[in-house]
């Protein structure tokens, strides 16, 4: 089983919507059991909290199921029990190898990264584009769907 843990800042907008897109993802190519999907956040000002508005409005408006969301701030520990930590952005990157250190096993990622277009997810929290983030992430998904389903460790 592939441990997947996506980041982003707070937890509320960007690495939720992502944990809900792939587990949906995986569920609709059938391969559900294959992973382990959760998501977390490098800062802990929104620790506790449920997920932004406009994150659930554009899940709900793309019936992606999501479930009883509480925001956590990733720990050191998760550098362990993940198999790939996954940011949507460069900043995102440089805080999570703050919390974990050194990144000696690879795991580290952005999102875009695994596109042939790679870039930052923008934080809808600022922009308020809840649209163009959803598209992103949904570029990302698949491309690291396809990057993991191709034998790629």
């Amino acid at each position: 089983m592939k441990k997947i843990l996506f980041v982003c800042l707070g937890n509320i907008c960007r690495s939720p919507m992502a944990e809900y897109i792939f587990k949906d993802l995986v569920k609709e190519e059938g391969l559900k059991e294959k992973y382990k999907i959760d998501s977390a956040g490098t800062s802990s000002e929104e620790s506790g909290n449920d997920m932004h508005y406009g994150t659930k409005e554009k899940l709900d408006e793309n019936h992606i199921p999501y479930g009883k969301h509480r925001a956590r701030k990733m720990t050191k520990e998760d550098y362990n029990n993940y198999d790939y930590i996954i940011g949507m952005e460069y900043s995102n990157i440089r805080n999570i190898l703050r919390i974990v250190g050194q990144d000696d096993e690879n795991k580290v990622h952005r999102l875009l990264d695994y596109t042939e277009n790679p870039r930052d997810i923008a934080d809808p929290w600022y922009t308020g584009n809840f649209e163009i983030t959803y598209q992103d992430i949904i570029e990302g998904c698949n491309a690291f769907l396809r990057y993991l389903e191709s034998g790629n460790k």
